[in-house]
């Protein structure tokens, strides 16, 4: 009689609780026994997430960091940790939309994924989303426009990265760093990874809403909003032509 791989066998003998909290190894064995049970992949996934309860994980020497700040919660990169170990027991083509597009399988209302998620990390999930990802598309917006100003004579894309700081925070990178290690921030190196970038920009989010003024806060806020829009529509056109494409092929085939 074939035996178990030490790792099947570890799997095998996990204890998994039907219900409640479950830490990395509960959840990823809870989440490859439900695709086995041919149980809906996005669905499970996201009752899954609402079971999580590390806030960062140590995987391959790397850290992986859900809650940034012990505030704002990156589910998309939970999303990622989850998807990765359940291998091909997910499609990839749709995991692959919802990681890199954020685009979910299906079509679901803010009160669905709240609901699905829980309120808790609902909002730790809005907090991520103004705190990181509108910070990210404010400092973009405020590149763009320093180079269609100042044309590449006058800022090469790596000058327009740096230059936004002072834009944006009213001071440049090197005292935001500062600032930021006083304030119990890691040393932000030209070479951070993403959990240490993601902590620095969600300190900068802080900064900027309790140093500018309210009417620049909010003028500020609306800018990374507009080009959120547009990135979306943008994707959303890449999204209906991709699909036109396959719809073509599967017509000619």
């Amino acid at each position: 009689m074939p035996t178990s791989t030490p790792l099947v066998a570890d799997a095998l003998d996990l204890h998994v609780p039907v219900e409640g909290a479950l830490l990395p190894d509960q959840a990823v064995e809870a989440y490859r026994r439900a695709l086995r049970r041919g149980d809906d992949w996005y669905d499970t996934l996201l009752a899954i997430v609402a079971r999580w309860v590390a806030p960062f994980e140590i995987l391959e020497g790397m850290e992986h960091v859900y809650l940034v700040g012990g505030e704002a919660f990156d589910w998309l990169r939970l999303a990622q940790r989850l998807i990765d170990a359940a291998g091909d027991l997910v499609p990839l083509a749709e995991t692959e939309r919802l990681l890199i597009m954020g685009l979910p399988p299906r079509t679901e209302t803010e009160e669905d994924f709240e609901h699905a998620i829980g309120p808790a990390k609902y909002r730790a999930h809005l907090n991520f989303q103004y705190g990181v990802v509108i910070e990210e598309l404010l400092m973009l917006s405020t590149e763009q426009e320093l180079l269609k100003a100042g044309g590449l004579t006058h800022y090469g894309r790596r000058n327009a990265d740096i230059a936004a700081y002072e834009h944006v925070y009213g001071k440049p990178l090197e005292e935001l760093k500062l600032l930021y290690l006083q304030e119990g921030g890691t040393d932000v190196s030209e070479e951070i990874d993403l959990s240490a970038m993601h902590a620095f920009t969600y300190w900068l989010s802080k900064y900027r809403l309790r140093s500018m003024e309210p009417a620049r806060v909010a003028s500020d806020t609306k800018k990374a909003m507009q080009m959120m829009a547009r990135l979306e529509g943008n994707r959303a056109r890449a999204d209906r032509a991709a699909q036109a494409k396959r719809r073509a092929s599967s017509i000619s085939g």
